[in-house]
């Protein structure tokens, strides 16, 4: 298997990227937020250990867990926010690793995770992107496309990792901050540079397309 690693800071664009490689390479999308938004739905494991540790108040009228209100409560408060991820990353790791597990062995994949390099998924993968984009374009995202107040928009960027602390271990940088077409041609150049590598994977055939 062909794993790609794309990951960076909320709202620059990482889900704009992965569409991009699902695409140009045929590339299958397992978004980690996507395996979280899962687990706080239908894993009672999960919510009954978050209730536990941050109360009912993060439960909905339907008992099931209200993430921005559990948004609130961990983005302003480091030490809530690595208790909360010490509950729900086991699990996420565990979903990723199974679905990765039933993909064929010649499948092109992507993992799409903020934390990517801070716990083991990190060393899955062959090729390793960062998404950025500048921090007021993160803002408008978050208050205009995620409904975010500013305080809460500012609180979750604040809470991200920095590409400064990881910058050995990112092959490619992805900078979303122009025009789709500008991205385009960014992952277009990263992909073809890792398909030559990698001259067996069927989309390695398509990579002058």
């Amino acid at each position: 298997m062909l794993l790609f690693g794309v990951t960076g800071n909320i709202a620059c664009g990482k889900s704009t990227v992965d569409a991009m490689l699902h695409e140009l390479a045929g590339a299958t999308i397992i978004d980690a937020d996507r395996v979280t938004h899962d687990l706080l739905r239908d894993d009672s494991t999960v919510r009954d250990a978050i209730v536990n540790a941050f109360g009912s108040a993060t439960l909905s009228d339907d008992g099931r867990i209200d993430r921005r209100s559990l948004g609130r409560i961990v983005f302003a408060d480091p030490r809530a926010l690595r208790r909360l991820e010490a509950i729900v990353h086991p699990a996420v790791r565990r979903q990723i690793r199974a679905e990765l597990a039933n993909m064929p062995e010649d499948s092109i994949a992507v993992i799409d995770a903020v934390k990517l390099l801070e716990g083991e998924l990190g060393t899955l993968v062959q090729s390793v992107w960062w998404v950025t984009a500048r921090p007021e374009q993160q803002l408008d995202r978050l208050i205009r496309l995620r409904g975010l107040t500013e305080a809460d928009a500012r609180a979750r960027i604040a809470a991200q990792p920095a590409l400064e602390r990881w910058r050995d271990r990112v092959n490619v940088v992805i900078d979303n901050s122009g025009s789709l077409a500008e991205t385009r041609d960014q992952v277009r150049m990263a992909l073809d540079s890792v398909l030559a590598a990698n001259p067996a994977y069927p989309a390695a055939a398509n990579r002058d397309k």
